[in-house]
């Protein structure tokens, strides 16, 4: 099971892969909109933004998020760090309900480009 500290890994790691993106998943990443990532097995969310193609995490609150979220991200740390690493397909888990990803319609019109 992963744990806290390679959870934040991860998501450090995949803003640093949005920062670092062309074309149209660059686009997609440059968004400003409140996010969360609750770890389920861990019992923990990571809040706090999607800006500037950037994840900007900027607090680790214990159990489920307290505020909804612009953006909604629900799934185990080991699925997070199997993600990051290429591991397991975003597409594929998230089909499979294994990664959910709760937004307005728009924004995941936008972020689809991200898969």
């Amino acid at each position: 099971m992963a744990t806290i500290e390679e959870c934040r890994s991860a998501l450090d790691k995949l803003s640093d892969n949005l920062a670092g993106a062309n074309g149209d998943v660059r686009t997609a990443a440059a968004l400003d909109r409140s996010l969360s990532c609750r770890i389920t097995d861990l019992d923990v969310t990571f809040v706090g933004r999607l800006k500037g193609g950037r994840i900007e995490v900027t607090d680790t609150l214990q159990g489920p998020p307290r505020e909804k979220a612009e953006i909604r991200l629900t799934m185990t740390g080991d699925d997070l760090v199997a993600m990051v690493d290429g591991e397991l397909n975003f597409a594929k888990a998230w089909g499979a309900g294994r990664v959910k990803l709760e937004a307005g319609f728009r924004d995941l019109l936008r972020l689809r480009k991200l898969l």
